[in-house]
């Protein structure tokens, strides 16, 4: 909605329970009436408390219809509760700090609201309440409080009129709603209860009396005062000079715009995060997962969730001469009491040319999340989504973060990738795949052909501390064997910590790209160990993984 618009209050009952139904108004599941109205009495009176000041006052212009019927849905205080954390966390700009700054500012609108808008009611129940704390202050407002001589607008017939008090609210954008908004306020019982408006002439206190408050026209006799009340459009307005009004006066971009500012505002993947609430399973877009441990501190560990998909599975659109496919990926991650503890969204596009789609088809495409986690238990649900395709899937899995103690030798997960890289300074650290200073891709599946390079990288933690010396005394032996056979070694190499480049007491990292071609190794399944061995604190550590050849 580009053009400039006014909105209306004069059916504010009725819109707003259309904005935001009841509990009463969803499908009863097969209950009767009283048993229904019994249910629904028993909520109310099980709500009684914070948590009914919660739903009805503290958020009831920014929670969404959906989020109102789970919240009424959920029968103990714990569910109600984790659902709060989930709210705010949804809304959070920065979810991994530890403010919020989008419930902060919530409630401080409230505060001013309530203070600057009251009018015999609390502010934050009045019209400019309302509006303020769902989309904040408005870029600019015209005010007049004592109201008085007014000139109109020319698209209100122009010519002097007296006015009751009024404010004029500019946005110049609203998400969801569009841009260069306007909102107007009127007080016409000079209470200081100003209502919100859709028809303009509604701050006119002269319009009811004959003579008064005349537009040019009717002053130059070209029309009458009295045509106003015959008008279709809900309005009092007078006829604008040259006959035509803008957009922004039709009568049905008024109702619209009125009913939007009634909604609330909109939230960022809204529809992943309710599969996530649900219990539903969707299984309709296969995917894979695989999670990887990296220690960062001794109380932080970066867990790297990947998620890989055909793309044969995807629907691709052509546009604009390409052919995308737009995946949605959404996560949440809860402690095993059901607090949210990090949530992630991600868009992920795919885009080739018409000559390349079938071979683009042949491939995967991969999302990795790295976050960084304290040891613990963790819940990983996760949901999917082909946009174009609208096929979805679910996830939900444990996540056992381990704990990596100062002294105690540790590893990290060891894993086999198809792409193991150097990057730039300036991006150490951050970004998808990134693992310190290397871009280390997984291979999920764990397959690979003949001729390619096999990546192997894991870090090693927490080695003994030679005498005099600062470099660690030990050695890794890699070994390849041919599954279920594991005495019959294709590969067999040792190396010395002090051959590591980079290797020190505190951490020594494997990156290696094996050559398959080179072991000549067929088709089938291996197995990969590899033993660590610390000659000062006599430990070994032998983890071991499995992986095709094709």
């Amino acid at each position: 909605m580009s053009n400039r618009i006014w909105i209306s209050c004069c059916a504010l009952a009725a819109l707003w329970a259309v904005a935001t139904p009841s509990f009463a108004q969803e499908p009863s599941g097969g209950l009767s009436k009283s048993e229904e109205r019994r249910r629904l009495k028993e909520l109310r009176k099980e709500l009684e408390g914070p948590f009914k000041k919660w739903l009805d006052e503290d958020v009831r212009y920014i929670i969404t219809p959906d989020e109102r019927k789970a919240f009424l849905q959920m029968s103990t205080d714990e569910e109600r509760e984790q659902f709060i954390q989930g709210f705010w966390l949804r809304r959070d700009p920065t979810p991994d700090s530890l403010e919020n700054e989008y419930r902060e500012e919530h409630y401080r609108r409230i505060a001013y609201a309530s203070e600057r808008y009251a009018s015999g009611i609390p502010g934050w129940k009045t019209d400019r309440g309302r509006v303020y704390i769902a989309y904040g202050p408005p870029d600019e407002i015209e005010s007049h409080p004592s109201g008085g001589m007014y000139q109109r607008p020319y698209n209100e017939g122009g010519g002097f009129t007296s006015t009751f008090p009024f404010e004029i609210w500019r946005y110049r954008w609203i998400e969801g709603i569009g841009s260069d908004i306007l909102l107007e306020f009127v007080d016409p019982t000079m209470t200081g209860e100003y209502r919100m408006t859709m028809d303009p002439s509604e701050k006119d206190a002269l319009l009811y009396v004959p003579g008064a408050g005349l537009t040019i026209a009717e002053q130059m006799g070209l029309a009458d005062k009295r045509d106003r009340f015959t008008r279709t459009d809900g309005t009092r307005m007078g006829t604008p000079i040259g006959g035509q009004q803008s957009m922004r006066y039709n009568q049905f971009e008024r109702l619209q715009l009125y009913a939007n500012i009634q909604k609330p505002p909109v939230v960022k993947f809204k529809d992943l995060e309710a599969v996530v609430d649900s219990t539903i399973e969707f299984n309709t877009l296969p995917f894979q997962v695989e999670m990887s441990y990296v220690r960062i501190t001794d109380s932080s560990v970066l867990t790297g969730i990947t998620v890989q998909l055909d793309n044969q599975d995807l629907m691709f659109k052509q546009e604009d001469g390409l052919h995308k496919a737009v995946v949605n990926i959404y996560g949440r991650i809860t402690t095993v009491t059901r607090r949210v503890e990090t949530f992630f969204e991600d868009t992920v596009s795919i885009n080739t040319t018409p000559d390349r789609l079938a071979a683009e088809a042949e491939r995967s495409s991969i999302y990795n999340k790295p976050l960084p986690l304290k040891p613990g238990m963790y819940r990983l649900e996760l949901v999917v989504k082909d946009i174009i395709g609208e096929t979805m899937s679910t996830y939900r899995t444990a996540l056992k973060v381990p704990e990596f103690p100062d002294d105690a030798l540790g590893m990290s997960t060891l894993i086999l990738a198809d792409k193991i890289e150097r990057v730039p300074t300036r991006s150490l650290g951050a970004g998808q795949f990134v693992l310190g200073a290397s871009k280390v891709r997984p291979r999920i599946t764990e397959e690979f052909k003949k001729d390619e390079r096999m990546g192997i990288y894991m870090e090693i933690y927490n080695l003994g501390e030679p005498e005099g010396e600062d470099i660690p005394d030990g050695e890794i032996n890699y070994q390849i064997a041919r599954a279920g056979s594991p005495g019959d070694l294709l590969l067999d190499v040792t190396e010395d910590f002090a051959d590591i480049r980079g290797a020190s007491l505190t951490q020594v990292t494997i990156e290696k790209l094996l050559p398959l071609e080179a072991l000549h190794l067929e088709p089938g399944e291996y197995q990969l160990t590899l033993k660590v061995t610390d000659r000062v604190r006599n430990e070994v550590l032998t983890p071991t993984t499995k992986f095709k050849v094709i």
